[in-house]
């Protein structure tokens, strides 16, 4: 079993945030892999079904952020799934609009929700698919105020693509293992 969890923020007022990048993948694995609707539990919503044959849970912690452990390890307690098969999806300031990449393990690099889920598993060893939103830049708004923010309108007619890849990402891994996935995801376009 895999538990792919989406990361981001309830709440109508951040459903078009940079930050809930990952919601939108979780959302769009529900819908094309055929999971039944989102039911409450583990502090956030979860579906349950199967992508390629294997049996995988949908999770998006309803924590906000800076908590998302507190909804991760109570469900891969629960679902007896161990670090290595979760697999989170998150958005990345440090890679280009745009850019989606897979990475097992490593540090937070900041992010908050990482931050939460490592202390929370005990241990940073889960695959992650980064999803690049860039960086507000010099001169730019500060990372709290670009990660809460919309997009414009040419990377809101990019996001449906972006959120496709990211997808397809999560597929890869669940089907090839995350080193092929790497190999594959992470080869420049």
């Amino acid at each position: 079993m895999r538990l792919v969890v989406g990361l981001g923020n309830p709440g109508r007022e951040h459903e078009n945030d940079r930050h809930n990048v990952g919601f939108m993948v979780v959302d769009a694995l529900r819908r094309a892999e055929g999971f039944g609707d989102f039911k409450s539990k583990f502090s956030g919503v979860w579906a349950r079904g199967e992508i390629g044959g294997t049996p995988v849970v949908l999770l998006e912690p309803h924590t906000y952020m800076n908590l998302s452990g507190d909804s991760v390890q109570p469900a891969a307690a629960f679902l007896k799934v161990a670090p290595p098969d979760v697999v989170v999806v998150h958005d990345e300031l440090d890679l280009p609009w745009m850019d989606v990449r897979v990475k097992v393990g490593g540090g937070h690099a900041g992010h908050n929700g990482l931050r939460s889920i490592i202390q929370r598993l005990g241990t940073p060893d889960f695959v992650r698919v980064r999803v690049g939103i860039g960086h507000p830049g010099p001169g730019g708004r500060d990372v709290k105020g670009h990660v809460l923010s919309g997009f414009d309108p040419v990377a809101r007619a990019e996001l449906p693509d972006v959120v496709a890849r990211a997808a397809d990402a999560v597929r890869r891994i669940i089907r090839d293992g995350p080193a092929a996935a790497m190999n594959a995801v992470n080869a420049k376009r």
